[in-house]
């Protein structure tokens, strides 16, 4: 997913040398904002010939690195399946839905893992205000608009039917 908290990612991993960067999200508006931010590609995971492409994308490698930041369970599978040998699921997304592992095995005989990751480690946070302030890591864009607390409903509306594209809306009880 290519949220807020995907986007941010993007960022990161461009930061820290990743290669290749894949993003997925089934919105082209999101996959042109991950290309915008450094991803080197940018798949729709709905695409028929997903797998095939991101198996393109890596070399026949699959991924070292997924992240889910949906919470959704066909995300989780999704992501599994792409796996490298040895490649690691981090499940960042909550979505209080149960996570079941239909393939075990490949988890086993691959030596992959799956771990759950919330970011309130005071540390990281340091770190991300350390990449922000050297202009490494810009956060404005996933700020979609800022509104007066009031409007909280609006913004909840905007946020759940997706009303203007909106990643992330600011309530800013200072504004009238």
């Amino acid at each position: 997913g290519l949220g807020g908290l995907g986007i941010h990612a993007v960022q990161i991993l461009l930061a820290i040398g990743a290669a290749p960067i894949v993003a997925v999200d089934p919105l082209p508006v999101a996959r042109e904002r991950a290309l915008a931010v450094g991803a080197d590609i940018a798949l729709d995971s709905t695409a028929p010939d997903f797998v095939d492409q991101l198996m393109k994308a890596t070399g026949g490698r699959g991924l070292d690195h997924a992240f889910d930041f949906a919470g959704v369970r066909v995300v989780q599978e999704q992501a599994l399946s792409v796996l490298s040998a040895g490649g690691q699921l981090t499940l960042v997304g909550i979505s209080g839905q149960p996570f079941t592992v239909t393939d075990p095995q490949r988890l086993i005989v691959y030596k992959q893992q799956i771990k759950g990751h919330f970011g309130s480690v005071i540390e990281e946070q340091r770190s991300l205000v350390r990449l922000t302030a050297l202009g490494r890591l810009d956060l404005s864009g996933s700020i979609s608009r800022t509104l007066p607390l009031e409007q909280a409903p609006d913004a909840l509306h905007q946020l759940e039917h997706k009303e203007g594209d909106p990643i992330r809306i600011i309530l800013d009880p200072t504004l009238t």
